[in-house]
């Protein structure tokens, strides 16, 4: 995989602050015990590791993540005693068999070039009977602040579509992820989409964060000719649904998919 999460901080100002709120209604949606031990695989910059502690009350959190810029952020932000963070990714978590009750990933799955490897890991980590839970953005739909800049680019240049997060990442939908769930046999599989409103103060708001070249999107843009980039920018400037007070209200929503390991 390309390193197109490298920048904690350019992160957050790119999508993390809209998936922590993601996050939180995803935990909510579990609906877990407390004092549970939880793994979270591709923890980033720390923000669902954050929300599992203040509103899951877990025994125990390890968070995994094999970029070290995050993992210096998410431990600089994460201080609590419960919670522990190692190098690793979804194919390689650093945990002992059975040793969790709950695994839960946010915004990785479409990154992992084996998933069902990836399952298959995750089940080995927890015990009989624990969670497994994930979530993905929904690219090729509601995801509308990657939707917007992928139907810019591929109106203006003939290669955009195939750069598109919604073609590159057909697992992030419904049916594949059921599907995928089912196959890795696990139990009382349920999917569920969490929207959030994404509300950008002004254009530059919205615009500033693909300039850092963050994910897919933020390196197609910076890797435009100074000349596409203006074209592109001023494509975006007309199509955004931009309010009299220059805000622009768009929402994100995720795919989110959960499953029991057999007891």
């Amino acid at each position: 995989m390309p390193d197109w999460f490298a920048d904690g901080e350019a992160y957050e100002h790119y999508v993390g602050r809209w998936s922590r709120r993601v996050g939180d209604l995803f935990l909510d949606w579990l609906s877990l015990p407390s004092g549970l031990r939880w793994v979270e695989v591709g923890c980033g910059t720390g923000a669902l590791t954050e929300s599992i502690l203040k509103r899951a009350n877990p025994g125990s959190v390890v968070g995994t993540e094999p970029s070290e810029g995050f993992l210096n952020i998410a431990r600089e932000r994460n201080r609590d005693k419960r919670a522990e963070f190692k190098s690793g990714d979804a194919t390689s978590v650093p945990c002992e068999d059975a040793e969790a009750d709950v695994l839960v990933a946010g915004l990785v799955l479409n990154f992992v070039p084996d998933k069902n490897a990836a399952l298959q890991e995750m089940r080995r980590v927890l015990k009989p009977g624990g969670t497994v839970a994930l979530y993905v953005w929904d690219y090729s739909g509601e995801m509308q602040l990657m939707r917007y800049f992928w139907n810019a680019v591929t109106e203006l240049f003939p290669d955009g579509a195939d750069h598109d997060e919604g073609r590159q990442f057909p697992i992030c939908n419904p049916e594949p992820l059921e599907e995928l769930f089912r196959d890795a046999k696990l139990q009382n599989v349920e999917v569920r989409a969490p929207d959030v409103p994404t509300v950008f103060a002004d254009f530059d708001d919205y615009w500033s964060p693909f300039l850092r070249g963050q994910g897919p999107a933020g390196a197609y843009c910076v890797a435009l000719s100074e000349d596409n980039r203006e074209r592109l920018r001023l494509h975006l400037e007309h199509a955004l649904p931009i309010e009299s007070d220059g805000r622009i209200h768009l929402i994100a929503r995720a795919w989110g998919v959960r499953g029991v390991v057999p007891a």
